[in-house]
């Protein structure tokens, strides 16, 4: 009898391991609060703008759970410990979906952070010296935007058949023989004491008190530009009613109005 017992309140040991370990999970119940990993900025900060503002009167939970770097929230996404995520651009996801093997879905597109050329040492891109080091964000996707934007503004010209993930290798000329150090997308704007210039992404500007439109010496534009952060889940969650709800609430009028009174045009809703 003894043994029964000990063998009975085992398995109830194990199941209530069971359930503490689930409890991290993201849940398909309509009821349940939708879990939606972030980056802290902008992304956290909208959504929070929309979890106290305008999440309740649509019937919708939400809970945050905030990343600092761009390789985390898709793993939470892929290891279902979340249901969405708000982070990234459609590039950068097919890069990862490339790299993993795993399948995404991009449900929508939210906003727009100009990805922006900062120096301390150079007043203008007239000013950039020959042989400058510059530092670029080291994944592919946004390596090959940063080349891109350099292009634009006439510091080097990419071959014709450039790839969106271009390297160095796809540099045609490079007249300045600029110097490329790739870092980490976070450690971005610290690079700037020792580099020339620094092409740094929105966010990590944003959080280092840059602002795209007054401090960059050359910004993306927001016309035709395919790297809009937005609503990513797993193919058979894009149309889960909540995140059809966030989506909705997202791209209303409310979080426009907020993203232009808080970001002053250095984040930009997608058009």
């Amino acid at each position: 009898m003894l043994r029964k017992i000990t063998v009975a309140l085992a398995s109830l040991g194990l199941l209530a391991g069971l359930a503490a370990c689930g409890s991290s999970e993201a849940s398909d119940d309509p009821d349940a609060p939708l879990k939606v990993a972030v980056n802290p900025v902008p992304h956290g900060d909208i959504l929070a703008y929309v979890k106290d503002n305008l999440a309740a009167k649509a019937g919708l939970k939400i809970d945050i759970v905030t990343f600092d770097d761009y390789q985390q929230p898709n793993t939470a996404l892929k290891e279902k410990q979340v249901t969405a995520n708000y982070f990234q651009h459609v590039p950068f996801m097919r890069e990862f979906e490339k790299q993993t093997g795993t399948k995404l879905a991009f449900v929508a597109p939210v906003h727009l952070e100009p990805l922006g050329v900062y120096s301390k040492k150079a007043k203008s891109l007239r000013d950039v010296p020959q042989g400058a080091e510059v530092a670029v964000p080291n994944d592919p996707a946004n390596e090959g935007r940063a080349l891109k934007l350099l292009a634009d503004n006439g510091l080097l010209t990419l071959k014709p058949d450039a790839p969106s993930t271009a390297t160095e290798r796809d540099i045609a000329s490079n007249p300045k023989g600029l110097k490329f150090k790739p870092v980490k997308a976070a450690q971005l704007p610290r690079s700037l004491d020792d580099v020339d210039l620094s092409v740094i992404n929105g966010n990590y500007a944003i959080e280092a008190g840059l602002a795209p439109n007054k401090d960059a010496l050359a910004a993306e534009k927001a016309e035709g530009n395919p790297y809009a952060n937005g609503i990513v889940t797993l193919p058979e969650d894009k149309d889960d009613p909540r995140v059809k709800k966030l989506v909705q609430l997202l791209q209303g009028p409310e979080v426009k109005k907020f993203v232009e009174d808080k970001y002053k045009g250095s984040v930009l809703i997608a058009s």
